[in-house]
């Protein structure tokens, strides 16, 4: 199969991109390296240096001729769509519109989008929440995602065109950006590591359902399947706090610091834990774990 794959120099894109050429597909990436890494891209996979809002990207499908997209591209910083929702639904909306548009007229038999269970659901009224829950998003990023799920309907409905919206939890793990973009489990590893303390912003108490990254490719893997259609929510299923978090990258990394704390950011909700999808086979990896492959991953770059 022939997939292309936006933000595929990104950090799960990339680790997608593995897993796809792996499993013998040919891939093709788009991303605007904005926050994507060249040192991601294998070196015989075709990468086109163009943003999902570029005209260019008709183009670059036409010619190309993938059969199936996975969409990865996005604003992903929950802040900065508070900060600048307009920005955040230029890039997420209309990014994503021009993507679709340009799957139809190319003939691309199924999209699988990288949705957002947490965003979505908003706050709880049960935990976990699984793909039934009643959709609240708080932030203008949870609305953009939930809006490009309603237009994902309205292309397969209309066009014929298959989608699987996969609803992540919070992902985490090795090339995630530690530089403040998102991923606090990232952001707090790398300070640790110069001997710097993490910054805590609110009480701490706010939980969040952290999935690691392996098991967000391998959904991604077998969202592939023909079969494998609509809305599916990929997560652990267990509650953390960012307390909890800062404690155990602590211990693994052997930092002598303790967290600072810094003022509760608006847009961000207090609680939220999603029920694992039917793709997730298994039992998903259990946090310690994770976090000591990610611990590790970062001391080695």
């Amino acid at each position: 199969m022939k997939i292309l794959v936006t933000g595929g120099a990104g950090f799960i894109g990339s680790q997608i991109v593995d897993r796809y050429l792996a499993a013998g597909h040919e891939v093709v990436i788009v991303d605007n390296f904005e926050s994507g890494r060249r040192e991601n891209v294998p070196a015989k996979v075709r990468c086109y240096a163009i943003s999902i809002n570029d005209n260019e990207l008709a183009e670059v499908i036409k010619k190309e001729k993938p059969d199936l997209v996975n969409h990865h591209a996005a604003q992903i910083d929950v802040r900065k769509s508070v900060e600048d929702p307009a920005t955040d639904a230029t890039i997420n909306i209309v990014g994503s519109l021009n993507l679709l548009e340009c799957c139809r007229r190319s003939g691309v038999k199924k999209v699988i989008f990288a949705s957002s269970g947490g965003a979505i659901y908003g706050e709880q009224d049960y935990y976990p929440a699984d793909e039934k829950h009643r959709m609240e998003p708080r932030s203008p990023y949870g609305i953009t995602k939930l809006t490009v799920e309603k237009y994902l309907q309205s292309y397969h409905w209309t066009h014929g065109l298959s989608f699987v919206a996969l609803r992540y939890a919070n992902v985490y793990g090795p090339r995630q950006n530690a530089l403040g973009e998102a991923g606090v489990i990232a952001i707090f590893t790398n300070k640790l590591l110069k001997g710097e303390s993490p910054i805590i912003n609110g009480d701490g108490e706010q939980t969040r359902d952290y999935v690691f990254v392996d098991d967000v490719v391998a959904c991604n893997l077998e969202a592939l399947k023909p079969e494998v259609r609509g809305i599916i929510n990929v997560g652990s299923g267990i509650e953390t706090s960012v307390n909890q978090i800062a404690q155990e990258l602590i211990r693994l990394t052997g930092a002598k610091v303790s967290p600072q704390r810094g003022p509760g950011k608006s847009g961000e909700q207090k609680r939220s834990c999603l029920k694992p999808g039917v793709l997730q086979k298994g039992t998903p990896t259990v946090l310690a774990t994770g976090l000591a492959k990610t611990v590790e991953w970062f001391k080695q770059r």
